[in-house]
């Protein structure tokens, strides 16, 4: 099982050996352009260690590397936030697991989020009424104080929506996210219509997909996609368990569930219908 750090180091990895090839160096004579000994780039290449963003600034140096967008890519994998956010969420360390600092890590830095949910709404859609509901849920007989830092850690994750390069989010609500009733009727309603206020954002595309659709690929359990600007290599689907997470990062794997979301998306309802459909479930909420 792989986790986030690792997961970030191999592919950042992958990525500096590619543009070195690419440029025509060996490992060695990488090393020596940028003065250091050969391990070291070897270590970074294979994901053995992590790298600072000032040494990939160095090494894309040393590679000719341009494109201003790939440079910036590859130096928020190595720590820096793009969104000016520098790891926020390493003020709550000792409260959230690992695994969920990673996928913040993660969410933080990607372009693009493609997501199904068979159960809840995704966290961040959610609304604090909603959010705390379902923390109290996952986190059962929590003391309020961890309950109340856990929300707050859930809607400041909901910032990459409002910065001004936004996550792009698809997501594909099973039906049952619309009907499972979360903190009583007027928390639901209020989250329908939180629902129906982002799918209006152009960064944002919702759609449900009915009970009439019947069994569909993503009845064995909900996913992640996580996509980074300029390259594919980078992408990695992630799957949540009760106490772990695991990340997938082989094409095989995000070639299958790429099809499987585009899959889920011809059969759910259009952006479109899913107003419609939210509606239609709040007012009988």
């Amino acid at each position: 099982m792989q986790y986030g750090p690792a997961v970030r180091r191999r592919k950042l990895g992958a990525e500096l050996r590619a543009l070195r090839a690419r440029a025509g160096l060996k490992s060695g004579e990488a090393a020596r352009l940028v003065g250091w000994h050969q391990s070291k780039v070897s270590r970074i290449e294979t994901g053995r260690s992590g790298v600072k963003p000032a040494d990939v600034e160095r090494l894309l140096d040393a590679y000719g590397v341009q494109d201003a967008e790939l440079r910036e890519l590859l130096v928020v994998l190595a720590g820096s936030d793009d969104r000016g956010r520098h790891h926020w969420w390493h003020a709550y360390r000792g409260l959230l697991p690992s695994t969920y600092s990673d996928f913040i890590s993660l969410e933080s830095q990607a372009s693009v989020m493609r997501t199904l949910e068979n159960s809840v709404v995704p966290g961040l859609l959610q609304t604090p009424e909603y959010a705390r509901e379902v923390t109290r849920a996952a986190v059962d007989g929590a003391p309020d104080g961890k309950v109340d830092a856990l929300v707050e850690v859930r809607l400041a994750r909901q910032d990459v929506l409002r910065s001004n390069r936004p996550l792009r989010l698809s997501a594909v609500l099973d039906e049952a996210v619309l009907r499972r009733t979360v903190g009583g009727p007027g928390v639901m309603t209020r989250q329908l219509d939180r629902l129906r206020e982002a799918a209006h954002l152009p960064h944002v595309r919702i759609q449900v997909l009915p009970f009439g659709v019947g069994a569909h690929v993503g009845v064995t359990g909900p996913f992640v996609i996580f996509s980074f600007p300029n390259t594919s290599d980078l992408d990695v689907v992630v799957l949540d368990h009760l106490t772990s997470s695991l990340y997938l990062e082989r094409k095989e794997d995000l070639q299958a569930y790429s099809e499987a979301f585009e899959s889920l998306q011809v059969h759910a309802l259009s952006p479109e219908e899913t107003l419609d459909f939210i509606a239609g479930v709040a007012h009988g909420a």
